[in-house]
């Protein structure tokens, strides 16, 4: 698919912008909600982007916000700006919560997720509960099958996978049909959608971010994040959900506020040798963002301590998710799946052994710290975000995971040290498919990470194209 510069107009443009809009009383919240809920009504389905646009709460929410803003009270950046919340969060009104798997299709909860509750707060607007990969990927990954309402389309290609388990987050945002959206992230589900589509994803760091009222995965791994056009917009989105919850006690106490911080500085930046591994495609602009990068940052080679960083992050997944979906596997409800490997994966995943997965969680304490002093030397490790571009959704012996190459250090580093890391867009395929840069960054240290995405995308205009023929 051809691609366009930024549109004028409220589509395609950023939440900072949009902020601005909305605060001088340029644009209308009122207006804002319509356009969006109609690309969602519309475009939707054409991505399988949608599982319920919430029409009557976004209008109700938009109307509050126009009339605060009118009598003086502005709320901040996402005060009367339209988002799309992934479908594990629950949401209350008798919205439904799916969790992208058909034997919940009519679940319902009479309470916000505080991630929801925390957006209101801040004045944003509930557009829609978007698609995601039934349960969140934890009964595995064949995109033509593993989602109720079909698998998630890449808005650059309606032939290739929006990624997953947070799909219809990214393909939302990067069709134009929400400025933001909510994702979550257990190993992937925010950088890997945000790299197939072309997006800014960001995986907090375990704990800023409150998962009460989400569905929960692997409870020591999952984390919510936004999947947004831009870094600087992620930093936003970010300070308004983060946050001490008592209802979730994984959180942290210390407090974030995002700040871009000083320009003009230059970065230190470490290279994980094995990490660069790609198609060629993705090697290509990897090195040539890399050559971009050279005006503001250094970037050297590191040497990580020899532990077995895969095992122990995939011992932990495997254990924690057999033990959330058991009640499920013994009820019989997994029979209602549409992936047909769902309705026996759980079963494998419970074989874990109650002593390796312990030992893993103490080898994880100890590569959080052998981690941590490595990356103290550094502003962010640098990475590809992906090692291929969007897989075609058929056939599926085409779209399964790479599994040939060195290991994934970015990703099970960063997901079982509950590390932060953010995704952004860095050129393209020659087949037009997007490709990421990620950069990981030390436990709580968002800011300094979206600092040198930000000064990355300040030489670079990739997140400033768009697929074209979306309605526009």
């Amino acid at each position: 698919m051809s691609q366009r510069s930024e549109t004028p107009g409220v589509v395609f443009t950023s939440v900072r912008k949009l902020g601005e809009l909305v605060r001088d009383r340029s644009v209308s919240p009122v207006e804002l909600a319509e356009t969006f809920l109609q690309r969602l009504e519309t475009l939707g389905p054409r991505y399988n982007a949608v599982v319920t646009v919430t029409r009557g709460r976004a209008m109700e929410q938009a109307r509050r916000a126009e009339d605060e803003i009118a009598a003086g009270l502005y709320r901040g950046p996402l005060h009367g700006i339209p988002y799309g919340a992934k479908d594990l969060l629950a949401t209350s009104g008798g919205i439904p919560t799916t969790w992208g798997a058909a034997p919940f299709r009519g679940q319902t909860f009479d309470y916000d997720a505080t991630v929801i509750r925390r957006l209101e707060d801040a004045g944003a607007v509930l557009a829609a509960k978007l698609s995601m990969v039934e349960l969140a990927g934890g009964m595995g990954y064949e995109p033509a099958e593993s989602a109720f309402n079909g698998p998630g389309i890449n808005p650059w290609n309606t032939e290739t996978w929006a990624g997953g388990s947070s799909s219809g987050s990214a393909s939302a945002v990067s069709a134009g049909l929400v400025p933001f959206a909510i994702g979550s992230e257990t190993w992937g589900s925010i950088l890997g959608p945000a790299n197939n589509c072309g997006v800014a994803g960001l995986r907090p760091t375990y704990g800023r971010v409150s998962r009460y009222g989400a569905m929960a995965l692997s409870w020591t791994l999952d984390k919510l994040g936004p999947l947004c056009l831009n870094a600087d917009d992620c930093g936003l989105v970010l300070e308004a959900i983060a946050g001490k919850d008592a209802d979730d006690l994984s959180t942290t106490d210390r407090e974030y506020r995002y700040g871009p911080g000083p320009e003009g500085r230059r970065f230190r930046l470490g290279l994980i040798p094995d990490s660069a591994y790609g198609d060629d495609d993705v090697q290509a602009n990897f090195r040539r963002a890399l050559s971009d990068l050279d005006q503001v940052a250094d970037v050297e080679e590191v040497v990580l301590p020899d532990l077995p960083y895969g095992a122990v992050a995939m011992t932990i997944l495997d254990a924690e998710i057999g033990s959330s979906f058991d009640e499920l596997a013994e009820s019989g409800g997994l029979d209602g799946l549409t992936a047909s490997k769902g309705r026996y994966q759980p079963y494998a995943r419970t074989a874990v052994l109650a002593v390796d997965y312990l030992r893993a969680l103490r080898v994880r304490r100890e590569m959080g710290r052998q981690i941590d002093a490595v990356l103290a030397r550094y502003d962010a490790f640098v990475a590809p975000t992906s090692r291929s571009v969007a897989p075609p959704i058929h056939p599926l012996a085409e779209s399964k995971e790479r599994k040939d190459g060195p290991p994934d250090y970015m990703g099970a580093i960063g997901n079982a040290c509950g590390l932060p890391a953010i995704s952004v867009p860095s050129g393209f395929s020659r087949d037009g498919l997007p490709t990421g840069i990620e950069f990981l960054g030390r436990a709580y240290d968002e800011n300094t990470m979206i600092a040198t995405a930000r000064a990355y995308q300040g030489l670079t205009d990739w997140h400033n194209r768009h697929p074209e023929d979306i309605g526009v």
